[in-house]
């Protein structure tokens, strides 16, 4: 499980460090590989091969007769790169994904339970500050009980 928020930046060859609180629940569980592709925000998305198999399964469940169940799945998959973790912690994240993200160097990564997010420094800010005005509608819309 991912939580928290961290931040680094992008090296000039396109590299980031995985925060070392993942790097412990990854190693942990014998994870070395990564999924990755664009978020449905500007960010990128980050998945275990697990949390990967899982999504692609209900992607397979998805009717190809809708075209908004066709373009969903290539705006998500046709993206989708599998990365490895280098020795010093870090994986080699796509360009095209980097441009779609608005990523140039300073990112926060974000833990959401099963994946996390890696995001540009001022977008994060930006979707910080703006879900934090409506924080308690959404819990109530969402019906958040129990919290």
């Amino acid at each position: 499980m991912f939580y928290g928020q961290y931040r680094h930046s992008i090296d000039s060859k396109g590299r980031l460090i995985i925060p070392s609180k993942f790097r412990e629940t990854l190693r942990d569980n014998f994870i070395e590989k990564f999924w990755v592709t664009r978020g449905i925000e500007r960010c990128i998305y980050v998945y275990t091969p697990r949390e990967w198999n899982a999504l692609m399964a209900k992607f397979s469940a998805l009717p190809i007769s809708q075209k908004m169940s066709r373009d969903f799945q290539r705006g998500l998959i046709a993206y989708a790169a599998e990365v490895e973790c280098d020795k010093q912690g870090r994986i080699l994240l796509p360009q095209n994904l980097l441009d779609l993200a608005g990523i140039t160097r300073d990112v926060v990564v974000a833990g959401m339970l099963g994946r996390f997010e890696i995001w540009d420094e001022a977008s994060w800010k930006k979707n910080q500050e703006e879900c934090a005005n409506s924080f308690e509608q959404i819990a109530e819309q969402l019906n958040a009980t129990g919290l």
